[in-house]
């Protein structure tokens, strides 16, 4: 539940999002819902829009709501997203209107007359497209997006890489872009019990390497290159694992390369996993891996990983380095192939790349706890509206 305290001194905001966390899992809905749960500390109020179910009003205390089901066709979603903003403007009178998913917002744009607009850049999803292989749908995104990051007045980015991609590909002036981290609570991620009790409540084996990565199933995330490094590294640590946590769309084809590469004994594919177990999962692994190929903004799960205790291996993509970088720079790889992931995995085992101890990675995920972002996102809504 979404607890407001609020004084005079407060502004009001309408945040348009995409889905609410539980419902629906991922990195933006993460980010919406801790944003939400965490502004009014700032004296920034809230009235949420997403697509979803009547539980989230009532769960949300009506702060946010559900303007139609994720089933419903395009059209219907867009023609619900306009009347539910239409009455939030008329009715909550919000100063600033933020919007996190493009296509949701550019039915509604229209409508902001007296109000200023932030958007929050999760990442360019014309571009997600393209990778899977959706030129069609990637072109109609690309217009729907630049007209939104257009309109604009301000645009926050999770890192400094998004921020280029801004400027390069949609051709924003630099000027009207903020960078903001993302966060996490790090608290939620300290657990009362070591790397073998983790593994233990997991049914993990206790004499094993293990890798773990969270992953959407996708193309770029780079889960074929992994299957890849495994087969390079099963000939000199044949114990090896990688433990998977996610679900997707080419799961099979994936399953199919672990077979063809004879490596199936060295990956398990989980499936979706829980909250609690998440967290113990980062606990219970040696260490964790992002081995993204493309469009990595920030990388949550590193944050995540470290607020734990447990390293994070990351490739040099996106925004990942400007977060691992200057904790530890040799835990970044030289870049998102195979033989350079296993080169840094094997030095990792060798110990010629030195662990941060878990002290060192709960304490640097501290400079990412929401305490200290949600204060530099109201301060960038205040500087908009001023």
């Amino acid at each position: 539940m979404i607890q407001e305290s609020i004084t005079p001194k407060a502004f009001r905001t309408l945040q348009l999002g995409s889905s609410w966390l539980p419902e629906h899992s991922g990195g933006l809905e993460r980010y919406y819902h801790d944003l939400l749960q965490n502004l009014p500390a700032q004296q920034v109020s809230c009235r949420g829009l997403v697509v979803g179910s009547r539980e989230i009003e009532k769960t949300t205390n009506g702060q946010v709501r559900a303007f139609s089901r994720p089933e419903k066709s395009l059209l219907h979603r867009w023609f619900k997203a306009r009347m539910a903003m239409k009455k939030v403007l008329k009715e909550f009178q919000p100063e600033l209107v933020c919007i996190h998913f493009a296509l949701y917002g550019i039915s509604a744009t229209d409508l902001l007359s007296k109000q200023a607009m932030v958007v929050h850049f999760h990442g360019p999803w014309t571009q997600e497209s393209a990778i899977e292989k959706n030129q069609k749908k990637s072109d109609i995104k690309f217009h729907i997006e630049k007209k939104i990051y257009q309109k604009a007045d301000r645009i926050i980015v999770l890192s400094r890489a998004f921020k280029e991609i801004l400027c390069q590909y949609y051709h924003i002036n630099e000027h009207k872009i903020s960078v903001a981290p993302a966060a996490i609570h790090t608290e939620n991620f300290i657990l009362p019990y070591n790397q073998k009790a983790a593994r233990e409540k997991l049914g993990w084996p206790l004499d094993r390497p293990i890798i773990f990565a969270v992953r959407r199933i996708s193309r770029r995330m780079g889960l074929d290159n992994m299957i890849k490094t495994l087969a390079l590294l099963r000939k000199r640590f044949p114990d090896i694992l990688l433990m998977v946590a996610g679900k997707g769309q080419i799961m099979g084809e994936l399953k199919q390369m672990a077979k063809d590469l004879n490596v199936e004994d060295n990956i398990q594919f989980m499936g979706f996993v829980s909250e609690n177990d998440l967290v113990t999962a980062y606990r219970a692994a040696d260490f964790s891996i992002v081995p993204s190929i493309a469009l990595e903004g920030f990388g949550l799960i590193t944050l995540e990983s470290l607020a734990t205790g447990t390293p994070v291996l990351v490739t040099p993509v996106g925004g990942l380095p400007e977060t691992i970088r200057p904790f530890h720079s040799d835990w970044v790889t030289k870049n998102s192939e195979p033989e350079s992931i296993a080169e840094a995995i094997t030095d990792i085992f060798l110990g010629r790349i030195s662990t941060p101890s878990f002290e060192q990675c709960q304490t640097y995920a501290k400079n990412f706890d929401w305490q200290i972002i949600a204060p530099k996102i109201a301060d960038i809504y205040r500087e908009t509206i001023s």
